[in-house]
C-alpha cells in the first residue's frame, strides 16, 4: 500500500516544531493539514511571518485630514493609522506607555488627542506624550520625550497603500512587492487621475477556519459558485457578463494563475477581458459619465494601456502575502485570530475622476457578490468552515495542491504561470510560508 495514500499524522502530540519538522509539512504538490489546524504553528506564524513581513495597514484615503485615524490589528498588535497634525501618516501601537491600556477604542474617526482612560495620560496625533497626570510625582530620570506612543519601526507607502513592518531591518517594500507592484497599478490607474478612495466604509465577516484559506483560487468558482456563474451568462450585458461571454474560469479561456514570489499571486484575466473591450465600453457608455470616463482614460494613459485598464475595470485580482487582497472593487484585509478563526474586512473602493453613477455601479456590483447578503462570499465562508472541520481528521492528513504542476511555466517577467484552475497560487504561497517559518 502506498504510504502516502493511507497514513495517520506523523505529528500527533507535537509540542516543538524544529526546522526539520516544519520543512516536512510542505512538499512539491501537497501540504500537511496541520498547517491549517495546529495552534502551535499558528503562534509560530505570528512570530515568524506577521512579526517580520510587510503588512498592509490601510489606504491613505482613509485618513485624509489631520487627526483622522483608523485602527487595525496586525498579527495580535492593535495599531492606529493616523494623519498627524504635521500631515504625516503614521502607524502607532495602540497602547499607553504607562500601564499598557489601549488609547483608542474607536475603529475610525477624527481627534486631536488619544487619551488613556486608566490613568489619564494623553498623546497627540503625532504620537507624542502631551500630558502626564500627576507629573510632580515623576523626577527628571523620566525622559518624557521618549514616552510617546510606540511607532511601528518601518512604514512605507506604495501609491496610497500603507504598509508597515515590525522588523527594524529587512527588505524594502519595493523588494517585497517585486513584480506585484505593477499589478497594484491596475487598480490605481483605473482612475484617470490615479486616485482611489477607500473611506466609504467597510463590512467584516468572521469564519471558523484558517486565515490561509482565503482567496486566490481559480478552481472553485465553476463549482462552489455555479449558480452565480449561470446567472452571469444569462445576463451578458450586466457589466460583469460583458467580459464573461466565454467562461473565464474554464481552462480553455485565456485566463491564468500567476505566482510572483514572496507568496504574492494573481488570477490573471487581462488577456481574456481585453478581447471583450468593445462590449465592455458599450456597457460603460450606458452609465452617466461613461463616455467621458473612457475619453479621460485614453488621454491619461494612451490608447494601448487605456484599453487594458478599462477592460480590467480596476480588478487586479491580486493577493499580497500575508494579509491583503485586491479583488474586484475591494481591498480585502485578512486578520488571523486563531488557527481556526479568521476575520476578513472588505473595503469598497471608489475611483477618482469619474462620475458618481460609475462609482455607484461599482459599489452595487461589490455588494451583489461580496456583501453580507451577496451571492458569493457566504458560499466561501461556509466552505472554509467545512474545510476546517474536515481537516481535524488525523487519518491521511495530506492535502493535494498538485493541479497543473506539470504544465506551469516561467514567464519572461520571472513569474510562474498556470491555467486558471491550476494551483499555482497555493504552491507559491506555501513555498514562501515554509521559507519564513524555517528562517532563523
Amino acid at each position: 500500500m502506498n504510504q502516502h495514500i493511507i497514513q495517520t499524522s506523523n505529528f500527533s502530540g507535537k509540542t516543538h516544531w524544529d526546522k526539520a519538522a516544519l520543512a516536512s509539512l510542505v512538499e512539491a504538490g501537497r501540504i500537511h493539514s496541520r498547517v491549517y489546524t495546529d495552534p502551535e504553528l499558528f503562534e509560530l506564524e505570528l512570530d515568524r511571518i506577521f512579526s517580520t513581513s510587510w503588512l498592509f495597514v490601510g489606504h491613505q484615503s482613509e485618513v485624509p485630514s489631520p487627526g483622522d485615524f483608523q485602527t487595525r490589528v496586525l498579527g495580535r498588535t492593535s495599531v492606529i493609522m493616523v494623519r498627524g497634525k504635521d500631515e504625516v501618516v503614521r502607524v502607532l501601537v495602540n497602547r499607553c506607555r504607562h500601564r499598557g491600556a489601549q488609547v483608542c477604542e474607536t475603529e475610525t474617526g477624527n481627534t486631536k488627542f488619544f487619551r488613556c482612560w486608566y490613568h489619564g495620560w494623553v498623546y497627540d496625533t503625532n504620537g507624542d506624550l502631551a500630558e502626564q497626570t500627576g507629573d510632580e510625582a515623576y523626577d527628571d530620570s523620566m525622559d518624557r520625550k521618549a514616552m510617546g506612543l510606540t511607532p511601528v519601526p518601518r512604514v512605507e507607502n506604495y501609491r496610497g497603500f500603507v504598509f508597515a513592518s515590525f522588523a527594524p531591518e529587512g527588505e524594502t517594500l519595493t523588494e517585497f512587492l517585486g513584480g506585484a507592484a505593477a499589478i497594484i497599478d491596475l487598480m490605481v490607474d483605473a482612475s484617470p487621475t490615479g486616485e482611489l478612495y477607500a473611506n466609504g466604509g467597510s463590512h467584516k465577516t468572521e469564519y471558523r477556519g484558517n486565515w490561509k484559506l482565503v482567496g486566490m483560487d481559480g478552481y472553485h468558482p465553476l463549482h462552489l459558485h455555479a449558480s452565480v456563474m449561470e446567472t452571469i451568462h444569462r445576463d451578458p450585458d450586466s457589466g460583469i457578463g460583458s467580459t464573461h461571454r466565454s467562461n473565464p474560469f474554464d481552462d480553455t479561456a485565456a485566463t491564468y494563475t500567476r505566482d510572483f514570489g514572496h507568496g504574492h499571486s494573481m488570477l490573471d484575466f487581462r488577456e481574456h477581458r481585453i478581447k471583450h473591450y468593445e462590449q465592455h465600453c458599450e456597457f460603460i457608455k450606458k452609465t452617466s459619465g461613461g463616455a467621458e470616463y473612457i475619453d479621460a482614460m485614453h488621454k491619461a494613459h494612451g490608447e494601448e494601456r487605456a484599453r487594458m485598464l478599462l477592460s480590467i475595470s480596476g480588478d487586479p485580482h491580486l493577493g499580497l502575502f500575508p494579509n491583503v487582497q485586491l479583488i474586484h472593487n475591494q481591498i480585502r484585509i485578512v486578520t488571523p485570530l486563531a488557527a481556526g478563526h479568521t476575520q476578513v474586512e472588505m473595503i469598497a473602493v471608489r475611483l477618482g475622476g469619474v462620475s458618481d453613477e460609475i462609482n455607484a455601479n461599482r459599489l452595487r456590483h461589490h455588494e451583489s457578490f461580496y456583501g453580507p447578503a451577496g451571492a458569493g462570499s457566504p458560499d466561501d465562508t461556509e466552505v472554509f468552515e467545512r474545510v476546517q472541520r474536515g481537516m481535524q481528521a488525523e487519518l491521511n492528513p495530506w492535502l493535494d495542491v498538485s493541479r497543473g504542476i506539470a504544465r506551469e511555466f516561467t514567464d519572461v517577467d520571472g513569474s510562474t504561470v498556470g491555467r486558471i484552475s491550476d494551483e499555482v497560487p497555493q504552491r507559491g504561497i506555501f513555498r514562501h510560508w515554509i521559507k519564513l517559518m524555517t528562517q532563523s
